[in-house]
């Protein structure tokens, strides 16, 4: 009984221990962050326009273009998604086939984005002839994270309780009308929790939008969805990795790094807020 004891406390501390590394290292990056780029963000910085191929001037259009690209993002992934796992869990017959598609969806989560990046780049720019633009951006980033909107909203559907689909078409309700009025108000939070990490993910990816969208320094706003646009993620790298001054531009770099942080932040909490209070009016 000592044994077993003793066996449960040390597991308990070393979880305990891995935890409280994880938070420190989290807590340090973005102390580090906030730290040096909190002197940087100015009116100047957050509303210019780039200057001297991004070593001054503000960061304005790799702002909005990231907020264009998640915005498109989420418009096109989330319906996709959602109509997906409505139909793996609603309506296709739980048989081979059913599990070979949930595999497949699953193994595509784990692709790595430079798959995708590659993906839309033969498929929307080329093959489309989009070209580089914020539609295929989009597209290529809503393939990307369009598997992990599937899994969280078919778990969210599993969550529901059988008995409300079984009252509605005792009822006389159609099989639409019962999903549509019954189980979807009651998933929509936790599918909501799905498209908050696809959020996460498509606002912070490099490659898939160095394939297909994004430009370095493009001192101006898109006039169309076919237009190329600077981004955040892809802006940062430059200046991190690719730009001549490089020692001169690390503000810029922190000061990129912490609105990029912010701004996934921002809308995370949107998301989140937004499910908190659908959930609220949405139990059962």
């Amino acid at each position: 009984m000592k044994r077993r004891e003793l066996t449960e406390r040390a597991a308990f501390w070393a979880i305990r221990s891995v935890t409280y590394f994880v938070v420190f290292v989290v807590g340090y990056i973005v102390f580090d962050i906030v730290y040096h780029g909190l002197p940087v963000i100015n009116w100047e910085f957050i509303f210019g326009f780039p200057k001297r191929s991004g070593a001054e001037g503000g960061i304005l259009p790799a702002i909005l273009g990231t907020l264009y690209l998640v915005l498109g993002t989420i418009a096109v992934a989330l319906p996709l998604g959602v109509a997906a796992a409505i139909y793996l869990n609603e309506y296709a017959s739980q048989g081979r086939f059913n599990r070979a598609v949930r595999l497949a969806i699953v193994t595509l989560a784990g692709v790595p984005s430079i798959v995708f990046g590659l993906f839309g780049l033969g498929l929307f720019v080329l093959f489309f002839n989009f070209g580089a633009s914020i539609l295929a951006g989009s597209l290529t980033l809503a393939c990307m994270i369009l598997p992990t909107i599937i899994v969280a909203s078919e778990e969210s559907l599993r969550a529901v309780p059988q008995s409300l689909r079984e009252g509605s078409l005792a009822l006389g309700a159609t099989k639409w009308q019962t999903i549509y009025k019954n189980v979807l108000p009651y998933s929509i939070p936790g599918m909501l929790t799905g498209t908050i990490l696809g959020i996460g993910r498509a606002a912070g990816e490099t490659a898939p939008i160095l394939l297909t969208v994004a430009a370095f320094y493009l001192p101006k706003l898109p006039n169309s969805i076919f237009d190329q646009v600077m981004a955040l993620p892809y802006h940062l790298y430059i200046l991190a990795t690719q730009h001549p001054e490089g020692t001169a531009v690390r503000p810029m770099q922190y000061g990129t790094a912490l609105v990029l942080l912010l701004l996934v932040l921002g809308v995370s909490l949107t998301a989140i807020l937004l499910r908190t209070r659908m959930r609220r009016r949405c139990r059962w």
